[in-house]
């Protein structure tokens, strides 16, 4: 079979490597899928690079968030020959076959194509997480996603107007700002041409955001603390940025604000029972059209690398999808 390999980190435009490889094998709860679908993340570029936080060990296929079906099923798995599975995998997405571990997957329902699932996995869960259960999001409140046209970004937008929040996203130009829209913001800011804090500040009247949603990080998370509102909630997803910000103590004091932590893979191994009811919740959204993922582009396998390139360079909105159809 064809899979993406990595035999020393660095690059991927230097490292990933087409190759031949065998085909994996089944065992106790860990079963083989066809990929039928997978999703691109900046997560990948860093696992390449050996900067992820955990590393796969030398040589790895790269690719976390797969749609597969299952050719062979572990003796002691819950699935079954022929079952179609969303499934997070700490490695081998971007080949043609792969593995899934019980406890890491999620049963597709009919209703929903393989190259929308694939990315409704790492985004709509980190969101779904982010906003509800750490940050307690309620209908009304007025809520700013940055990086609004995003994977991650364009799912918060769209989950937190399905939950009656007044929305505001901000973006760098006006074909992002137009994707933030899309989404369902109802104030599109372009971070590149103005203070996005001060807009907040005038859209809101002077109350604030009570929700603020960062997956930005560095200078973006200092001034997000100057347009919370009082008792406001600032949410740290990542450090797209590159840029891993600090906060005085007595910030958090004056205005009573809360900084909250998003770490969603954990949640496998903590909560597992709360995944299965986001996701859940989730797919609830695409039947009702509420949730849609917005996808730039779905590319073949032997594309990979191009996918990586565009979202280096942040060329690209929404998520890219591996469609093995192609």
């Amino acid at each position: 079979m064809k899979a993406w390999r990595v035999h020393n980190y660095g690059h991927y435009a230097d490292e990933l490597k087409l190759e031949d490889v065998s085909m994996p094998v089944a065992s106790g709860t860990t079963s083989v899928v066809r990929v039928l679908a997978a999703g691109a993340n900046f997560a990948d570029i860093l696992a390449i690079a050996g900067k992820y936080q955990l590393k796969s060990p030398l040589p790895f296929v790269p690719g976390t968030e797969v749609v597969g079906e299952v050719t062979e099923a572990g003796t002691a798995s819950g699935l079954r020959t022929g079952d179609r599975v969303l499934a997070l995998t700490r490695a081998g997405a971007f080949a043609e076959y792969t593995t899934v571990d019980d406890g890491f997957w999620y049963r597709v329902p009919d209703d929903v194509e393989s190259t929308h699932a694939a990315a409704m996995l790492v985004t709509y869960q980190t969101s779904h997480v982010a906003l509800f259960r750490r940050a307690e999001l309620k209908a009304g409140e007025w809520l700013l996603v940055h990086g609004g046209a995003g994977g991650v970004g364009s799912a918060a937008v769209q989950l937190g107007k399905r939950a009656g929040a007044r929305m505001i996203a901000t973006a760098g130009g006006e074909s992002k700002l137009a994707v933030c829209r899309e989404a369902g913001a109802e104030f599109a800011i372009d971070y590149k041409a103005e203070d996005f804090g001060a807009r907040v500040r005038e859209i809101t009247g002077g109350h604030g955001a009570d929700v603020i949603y960062d997956p930005v990080g560095g200078d973006v998370f200092d001034a997000s603390t100057r347009c919370l509102a009082w008792e406001g909630r600032l949410l740290t997803v990542g450090f797209a940025s590159g840029l891993i910000p600090e906060i005085a103590a007595n910030r958090i004091l004056l205005k009573n604000i809360s900084v909250i932590g998003v770490e969603w893979p954990s949640y496998h191994a903590a909560h597992r029972d709360v995944l299965l009811e986001v996701q859940d919740d989730i797919w609830s959204g695409y039947r009702d059209r509420s949730l849609r993922p917005i996808i730039w582009k779905k590319l073949p396998l032997a594309d990979v690398p191009d996918a990586l390139a565009a979202i280096e360079a942040r060329d690209s909105y929404g998520k890219i999808v591996i469609d093995a159809s192609l």
